[in-house]
């Protein structure tokens, strides 16, 4: 009985996971601009962490695995929005422009 109701847990957050990582896949597709990009990657990283932390709640010996990936999920995320945030800044000041559509042509 116990096991049954550990994998519904673990299905709950891993569907939850899942539905993060798929509405930051789509968001990025259909995103025009690049901070709507940015965000939509952060949702990915946001499910990707979810699920790491699931795993390492219900089926990890160790429960520090999990909670280390993590913080170097979290980790990344902060610097991969600094650097993009940074770039974006720099796009317009030079095109005028966040949209991603109109930044084809990227020669200097």
């Amino acid at each position: 009985m116990a096991l049954l109701s550990i994998h519904n847990y673990l299905t709950t957050y891993l569907v939850f996971g899942a539905m993060l990582f798929s509405l930051g896949i789509y968001g990025l597709v259909t995103r025009k601009t690049l901070i709507g990009m940015l965000i939509a990657a952060e949702l990915m990283l946001a499910g990707v962490s979810i699920n790491f932390m699931a795993f390492n709640r219900f089926l990890a010996p160790d429960p520090s695995i999990g909670q280390i990936f993590t913080l170097f999920i979290m980790a990344i995320a902060a610097a991969e929005a600094a650097i993009g945030l940074s770039i974006v800044v720099a796009v317009y000041r030079h095109y005028k422009t966040v949209d991603a559509e109109e930044l084809v042509n990227l020669k200097g």
